[in-house]
Formats: C-alpha cells, structure tokens, sequence
C-alpha cells in the first residue's frame, strides 16, 4: 500500500502545477551563487595567466599554453552552463510553479532538460580533450609538436558544442522522453525511456574510462622522465659542453614540474566529475522502482549540477604554490628513492671503469 500511493505521487509530479509546501530555494540559490562567483574568479585568475603568458611569449617566441585554453574553455562552460540553467529553478521558486506551469507545452521543462544534458556532456568532452592533450604532449612529443596548435585548441570549444548538440537532441524527436521529476523544479529523460538514457549514462562512463587512462600514462611518462633526468647526473660531461647538458636538465627539471602540476590539476577535475556523475549512473542502470524507493532521482541531479560549482573552485584554490607543495608531498618518496638508485650507480661506475681500465 505505502509502495503503490509513493509511486502514484511520482507520477502525479510528472503534471504537477504548484511548489509543495515547504519547498526552500536556499540550496538551488548556494549553488547558483557559488557556480557564478567560482567561474568569475577562475576566470580572472586565467586572464591574469593569459597576460602572464602573452608577456613571456613576446620574449621567447613561445605561444600561450595550449592546457589552459582548455581550462578557459571548460570554466566558460560550466559558467554558461550554470547562468542558463539555475536561474530557471529559482524562476519556479520564486512563482511557486513547477517548470511544467512556467510555460505552455512544457517548454521550460524540455529546455531545462536538453540543458542538463548538454552541458553535462560538453564538461567531460572538455575534460577528455585537456586529458588527450596532456597524453600527446608527453606520449607523443614529435607528433604534438608537428600537429596541435593554439589554434586548433580554439576549435575545440565549438566542436564539442556541436557534436554535444547533435547527441543531445535526438531526444527532441519525441519531447515526450523528458518529463518532470520531484519536486517539481527539474525535469530531464524518463526513466522508462532506458535505451536513450543508459547510452548516455555509458558515453559519460567510458569518457571517465578514456579519461583516467589517459592520465595513467601521463603518470607513467612522468616516472620515465624522473628517472632518466636523476640517471643523466651520473653521467660523464665535457668541459665544452658542461654548460649546455646543465641547461638542458634544468629546461627538463622545468618542464617536468609544469607538466606534474597539469596532471595534479586535470586529475582532481576528473575524479570530482567521477564522483559527481556516479549517482547519474546508478540512477540510469537501476530498474524504476528501485530508483523511486532509494530517491535516487534527485540525488543524481545534484551531484551532476555540483561539478560545474566545484571546478572553478578546484582551479582557483590549486594556485602554483598550492601545487608546488603537493608536488613536493607527491614526489618526495619517489626522489628519495630515486636519488639513493643514482647514488648507488654513480659509485659503481667509476669502480667499474677502473676495473676495465686494469
């Protein structure tokens, strides 16, 4: 009995008019508030580096990096994605209507939904793309080199939209697959209508994958890069070229820093839309009734709205010296360990090559 008038007040929210008595804004106005103030922020620090940049390359020759027109391009997204789509919440707060009675034929609740979606696939798109660079950047120097660009990163942005367009509309064909949920304030894809929503919810999950594994092998360059920068001290050098070996482990040393605080930072971004797109994916593989009971529907919303708010914050919280010492924290063991394998080779070399010279 208690199961079947729960599942009837489900489906009544489907064509529910009014707000429920004791509905808050307060949680949809914090995050709208944060989302907004995080991306402002991490928008100036990025100008800031913009200028930083453009300055150092006027001397060098050397173009703006590449990972943080990227990261632009991602906090852009999620401040778009964030002033689009909360303000309509607070719209059906502040009228006491549902977004099915905020407009005629249910618009309200199909543009809130497209844009959930939407902007909840151009983020992890953007994601792969900073993940896809960093791998070709230390993978495959020659080819990254020779064929990506600042220019092309720019294009990044438009394609993802397009191609987020082209995938997230094919829901539009039948309106009907977006429907209301509970309380009112959200609408996105029925849960009846699994074959659309679970192909989502496994785009969303093997870009994770692709993700991750991306990061993996930057990690495992990283180590190669260490080791061979510490082996390279034991080597013998020539007087003539003592200068530029020394130069050239330092632009290494340099490099390697750089490139560890980009890994830092896109892999505390991966893992916060991981965590936040899980409950999406439970919700999308769980049978309907099992998602109604456990309420599952609205926990999945938040947490996939909570990304957009936290990303801004991750990048303006992560400054150069926060990530110097999580550098230094992450590295520590692995130098100690490293340095002793040196040591221990370098004295064994000039033991070894005065038994060859006997």
């Amino acid at each position: 009995m208690g199961n079947t008038s729960e599942d009837s007040s489900r489906e009544d929210c489907k064509s529910l008019q009014s707000l429920p008595s004791g509905e808050s804004p307060a949680i949809s106005s914090v995050m709208f508030s944060a989302g907004v103030l995080g991306n402002l922020i991490a928008l100036a620090l990025l100008a800031r580096r913009w200028r930083g940049d453009a300055g150092r390359s006027a001397g060098r020759g050397n173009s703006i990096s590449l990972f943080h027109v990227l990261v632009t391009e991602l906090v852009f997204t999620d401040l778009l994605g964030t002033c689009l789509i909360s303000p309509v919440v607070l719209a059906s707060y502040a009228r006491n209507q549902t977004l099915v009675a905020l407009a005629p034929e249910r618009r309200v609740c199909i543009y809130f939904a497209f844009a959930m979606t939407f902007f909840s696939l151009a983020t992890m798109l953007m994601l792969f793309a900073m993940a896809l660079e960093r791998y070709l950047s230390i993978g495959h120097p020659y080819f990254y080199q020779r064929w990506v660009t600042r220019r092309g990163g720019l294009a990044v942005l438009p394609t993802i939209y397009t191609v987020s367009l082209l995938f997230c509309s094919l829901p539009l064909l039948d309106p009907e697959k977006y429907v209301q949920y509970c309380p009112g304030t959200w609408c996105f894809i029925q849960h009846s209508q699994t074959t659309y929503l679970r192909l989502y919810a496994t785009v969303l999950l093997l870009l994770i994958v692709a993700v991750l594994a991306c990061n993996f092998s930057v990690i495992l360059n990283l180590i190669r890069m260490h080791r061979r920068s510490r082996r390279s001290r034991c080597g013998p050098s020539l007087g003539s070229c003592r200068d530029g070996p020394g130069a050239r482990r330092r632009g290494e040393r340099v490099s390697m820093a750089e490139e560890t605080d980009h890994l830092i930072l896109l892999a505390i971004m991966t893992i916060t839309f991981a965590v936040c797109s899980l409950p999406f994916t439970i919700f999308a593989y769980m049978d309907q009734t099992s998602s109604r009971k456990n309420k599952w529907d609205l926990q999945a919303l938040r947490f996939l709205s909570i990304n957009s708010i936290i990303d801004p914050w991750v990048f303006a919280i992560l400054r150069p010296p926060v990530l110097r010492l999580m550098r230094s924290v992450l590295c520590c063991r692995v130098s100690l360990r490293t340095r002793d394998a040196a040591q221990t080779s370098c004295s064994i070399q000039p033991n070894a090559n005065k038994i060859d010279l006997r």
